[in-house]
């Protein structure tokens, strides 16, 4: 699997696309594009690459992760995959974008597909896993690559550092154990691919997280 991480909008949030390479299929994760500019650039890389977006994952429904949504359905024509437990906040992107005093309009959103740790997703041959990682949100779902070596977490899990609890919604001591039972048995060499900042790995978090 291929992976290419974008920084996107004021939050510096990362937006990933993945894709297998002999098909072409991609997902693109947490899509945080906030003006036409930051849209031409992914745009641009898909038709480049001549790659083909089959849906578009959620790790969580905060505004920061969601704002690309509305134009990626509109130009790829692909569905929302999303935790079912993150629809309540999907539909309050706007109440979101004003409480961090965004200049952006958004609108209430609608995840096509619900999806949890019984689903397994595919680009190609490989597997896209569901984690369940609630904490952060409700509804915080990890999408772990098993072959490739990788997972995407959101705002579960930083470099040194967890995902905040204090928004609404957020559990701290949830949020820990789900860092310690779903991530942390994870392999040592597990690429951790966050939703701000750099990547890291399951063994360096083990060892060097304070708040773990």
């Amino acid at each position: 699997m291929r992976l290419q991480r974008f920084e996107f909008n004021y939050f510096g949030e990362n937006t990933y696309l993945m894709w297998d390479d002999a098909s072409g299929e991609a997902a693109i994760v947490d899509p945080g594009m906030m003006n036409k500019s930051e849209e031409d650039i992914l745009d641009t890389f898909i038709s480049r690459h001549n790659l083909h977006p089959q849906y578009i994952l959620l790790t969580h429904a905060h505004v920061d992760h969601t704002l690309g949504v509305d134009h990626l359905k509109a130009k790829y024509c692909i569905e929302v995959l999303a935790h079912k437990a993150d629809a309540p906040l999907a539909m309050i992107r706007d109440k979101q974008a004003s409480m961090f005093h965004m200049p952006v309009k958004t609108s209430s959103l609608d995840i096509d597909k619900f999806i949890d740790a019984r689903n397994v997703l595919h680009l190609g041959s490989e597997e896209i896993r569901v984690i369940e990682t609630p904490g952060h949100s409700r509804g915080g779902i990890c999408f772990y690559v098993p072959e490739s070596g990788f997972i995407l977490t959101g705002d579960t899990i930083f470099q040194h550092s967890i995902g905040r609890t204090d928004f609404p919604e957020g559990n701290g001591h949830q949020l820990i154990e789900s860092i310690r039972t779903q991530l942390l048995p994870l392999p040592d060499d597990t690429v951790i691919f966050p939703g701000h900042g750099p990547s890291t790995t399951i063994g360096d978090e083990k060892m060097s997280n304070p708040f773990l």
